[in-house]
């Protein structure tokens, strides 16, 4: 009996783990196929960091500061048999105050980015696709350290950017290299790119207003600009370790119409590091080459410790 028992236990336990084994199989499979499985699909992450410096008759100096920043990155996702349509929502908004100085708050962060794909099957992991892309920001941007400003101003009186100033709505049809939610890669070889200025601004040298210069590619006195040419974005989001991921964002565009060797660049690095459920230190790092907007390098730093909310 104690035999019989001993065998009926070492039998239970084995028929245990291979059932854990198993099921721990289905899972990575299911994981692995996620984007096969119809239906909507979404998720994103809420970030907010805040930081602040005090000192007291502190010897090596320093200076009283406050800042902040918060971000939204949020995707929603379709597939229908054949058909997939992504989309992907980014904002970020950030400011900082220095003790001591004129100006009150400075931005140091300010984005909004709506990204929309619509894809159908082709061949192997290709597919027809017709994507759309619409990039501006929410507040008035300045020079804080423009000098020489005409009597009887300040810098707020010449925004050098701001909301719908300008924006960039671009869309074209395309071919899409898909093979999950986190790689993907769009090309389209016809894409109309068209660049808003609802509202005048301001040139940060020479302090002339859009009605006077050519800003953003815009001619003088106008409010919008047209352009044809191809358009490239890539995606690829990775987890490097456990809770470290790494996000990176590519977009190549190049105009038939002016300059067609001449390719404007964006790209985005986001590290995300998850300390636990709700604290993650985050680092983002995007270059940006467009010399319609600037002629030279653009590049943008946020690094924070904060709190995360997934949703």
């Amino acid at each position: 009996m104690k035999k019989l028992l001993l065998a009926t236990t070492l039998i239970s336990s084995l028929s245990f783990a291979q059932l854990k084994d198993v099921k721990k199989e289905i899972s990575k499979i299911a994981v692995q196929n996620n984007d096969t499985i119809d239906g909507w699909k979404n998720g994103g992450i809420f970030s907010f960091s805040f930081n602040q410096s005090a000192f007291s008759n502190w010897v090596a100096g320093g200076v009283n500061n406050i800042a902040g920043n918060a971000s939204v990155n949020y995707d929603i996702n379709y597939k229908n048999g054949p058909w997939n349509w992504d989309n992907k929502i980014i904002l970020a908004y950030g400011i900082s105050k220095n003790k001591g100085e004129e100006v009150d708050y400075r931005k140091t962060d300010d984005r909004i980015e709506l990204n929309s794909l619509v894809g159908r099957e082709a061949f192997g992991y290709w597919k027809y696709s017709l994507f759309a892309n619409f990039r501006t920001q929410f507040t008035d941007g300045y020079n804080y350290n423009a000098k020489d400003l005409p009597v009887g101003t300040t810098y707020k009186d010449f925004p050098n950017s701001g909301f719908m100033k300008p924006a960039y709505l671009t869309f074209g049809p395309g071919l899409l290299w898909r093979q999950s939610d986190n790689l993907k890669f769009n090309i389209a070889p016809v894409t109309s790119k068209i660049t808003l200025l609802l509202d005048k601004v301001y040139d940060l040298k020479t302090f002339k207003s859009s009605d006077e210069v050519e800003m953003f590619g815009i001619e003088p006195g106008k409010h919008y600009r047209y352009e044809l040419g191809m358009y490239a974005t890539g995606y690829y989001k990775v987890e490097l370790m456990e809770n470290i991921t790494l996000e990176n964002i590519a977009v190549f565009y190049s105009n038939y119409l002016d300059d067609f060797q001449n390719i404007d660049v964006d790209y985005t690095m986001n590290l995300a590091m998850k300390i636990n459920k709700y604290i993650t230190t985050n680092l983002t790092v995007q270059t940006v080459y467009d010399d319609d907007a600037f002629k030279g390098l653009q590049v943008r730093e946020v690094f924070g410790l904060g709190f995360n909310l997934n949703f």
